[in-house]
């Protein structure tokens, strides 16, 4: 791909999941790229897309009417911190919140599946980062049968639902699938192993759920099928190589914020009145 048909990648229409289109995840190259390469070119537009966000955070913050929620999803080592720390490390923390989704504690699990996720959804004029999110709960879920089918089967239709009342009360929604090949999981669980400063992230459990790599595979396509939706799209990252993820997301959420349109709200005084 040349230069100029670079820049001009809308990486959203090239990535997104449209409602109502069937998933079928090994047709799905996690080596794309869209042409581009690790270079120059790529390390510009990557500055200007994270420069672009830090702008744009600034005046959803300031104009304090709506919010921006990233879900992240993604098999392990499939680079949800890795997403986070690159993509979001202009913003200010003032204005951003992370919330990682483990097993649910005892009072969590004394409510519905959906209760410690509203919680979390982010205030307005913040942006919200689900790390893992409430889609584990018709993933592993059912890969591992905690709960009988006709319960997670129905959980589609309601986060359908919950997340179209959050649109429809000024939170946007964006929800990525880090899409990573078998090999690739493979070949960082060995880095983590390799690696004295990585070493902690790797668990026992990480091994134990390769073994469930295709019904997990099964699940994912249900969810991107069912669940991506006009005012909760979902979008699939081939994020093999990490710094096309980071390229990808990155430009994802600066071109989201700049749709939205937002404006600067007008000064609670007269400034032409004011002296110094």
């Amino acid at each position: 791909m040349e230069a100029n048909s670079q820049v001009a990648t809308n990486f959203s229409n090239e990535l997104i999941v449209k409602p109502g289109k069937k998933v079928k995840l090994p047709h799905y190259d996690a080596e794309e790229t869209l042409g581009w390469e690790k270079d120059h070119r790529m390390k510009q537009s990557l500055d200007k897309a994270l420069d672009r966000l830090d702008k744009l955070q600034y005046l959803l913050y300031a104009e304090n009417k709506r919010a921006l929620l990233i879900v992240l999803q993604g098999l392990d080592a499939a680079g949800k911190d890795g997403t986070i720390r690159h993509v979001m490390s202009g913003v200010n923390p003032q204005g951003c919140t992370v919330t990682p989704f483990k097993v649910p504690s005892k009072e969590e699990a004394a409510h519905d599946f959906l209760w410690r996720i509203h919680k979390a959804v982010p205030q307005y004029g913040d942006i919200g980062i689900f790390n893992r999110s409430h889609y584990e709960d018709v993933l592993v879920v059912r890969v591992h049968n905690l709960v009988p089918k006709p319960v997670w089967s129905k959980r589609y239709d309601q986060i359908n639902e919950f997340e179209a009342t959050l649109a429809a009360n000024n939170v946007k929604i964006l929800k990525f699938f880090l899409h990573i090949s078998k090999d690739e999981q493979k070949k960082r669980f060995e880095q983590r192993i390799d690696d004295p400063d990585r070493r902690w992230k790797i668990s026992e459990a990480d091994f134990a759920e390769r073994k469930f790599w295709d019904e997990y595979t099964s699940a994912y396509e249900d969810v991107l099928e069912r669940c991506s939706t006009a005012d909760a799209p979902w979008f699939i990252i081939p994020s093999n190589k990490k710094w096309f993820r980071n390229l990808a997301v990155s430009h994802i959420v600066a071109e989201t914020l700049e749709e939205m349109r937002m404006k600067f709200p007008a000064p609670t005084v007269d400034v032409k009145k004011i002296k110094l």
